[in-house]
């Protein structure tokens, strides 16, 4: 695999972390299929073990909470490709808030995940959330 290749993969996987928060932060649960494969997996302590897209994007509108919105930021994202394959990690936080207030609510997470190269680019086939610690406001 040439350097640029490499260069490309890494910036489209770190791209497609990117459309995953905004997909979690704005609701685009219509944008699904542009973030995750068709029978992606996903583990959680909230879901559980969900499969398939339509079973997460059911969890994910079941989880709107009305007049609350979320800010979700991922760091650290390491990728090890192998061929059309890679194996990534992300810590990420996530930040509670309702419009013009400060958050009432944070997060600390940490994601693996599997990531394919599918014909339309880079999917998400698999991920792990776990918690790490949370904070309340006051």
């Amino acid at each position: 695999m040439s350097t640029q290749t490499l260069i490309a993969d890494r910036v489209e996987i770190a791209d497609l972390f990117t459309r995953f928060g905004l997909l979690l932060d704005e609701g685009r649960w219509d944008d699904a299929g542009t973030v995750f494969t068709g029978d992606v997996a996903v583990h959680s302590p909230r879901g559980g073990e969900l499969r398939g897209l339509d079973q997460v994007v059911g969890f994910m509108r079941q989880g709107e909470v009305e007049g609350q919105r979320a800010q979700h930021t991922t760091t650290d994202l390491l990728a090890t490709l192998d061929g059309d394959q890679a194996a990534v990690s992300a810590n990420s936080l996530v930040y509670y808030y309702r419009d013009g207030q400060a958050p009432h609510f944070t997060g600390g997470l940490r994601l693996t995940a599997t990531v394919v190269r599918a014909p339309a680019g880079w999917r998400i086939r698999e991920v792990r959330i776990t918690p790490l610690w949370t904070r309340a406001e006051s």
